[in-house]
């Protein structure tokens, strides 16, 4: 059982990131490969203000870090696990409940 503050502090982090549907196709992207902010907007159509403003949000969690590269700044996952931990918890997920859906989903806009 989770009793420790820092560990539930972690999982919060983590569960206010994958809130947002952009952040979870940001992230699911990163799993895949390393990219720049500019590739990242055009491949998930979305501007680059408001990519930039979700990669901040995962940056303050922790979740992903910046890579200088001469000029660009690239974006990765902040540790490799995290891929596999994205992979687990949605394939966990859907094996639960396949045909469940959020409570909230129609008036907070989850899953």
């Amino acid at each position: 059982m989770l009793t420790v503050a820092p560990d539930i502090e972690v999982l919060a982090r983590f569960g206010r990131a994958l809130a947002d549907p952009i952040r979870c196709r940001i992230l699911l992207a990163l799993r895949e490969a390393p990219a720049y902010p500019s590739d990242l907007a055009d491949a998930l159509g979305v501007s680059r203000t408001r990519l930039s403003n979700h990669l901040a949000c995962l940056r303050d969690c922790g979740l992903v870090v910046t890579v200088p590269d001469g000029r660009r700044t690239r974006y990765e996952l902040a540790d490799p696990r995290l891929g596999h931990a994205l992979d687990d918890l949605r394939t966990a997920v859907v094996a639960v409940a396949t045909e469940k859906a959020c409570v909230d989903a129609e008036t907070e806009g989850c899953c």
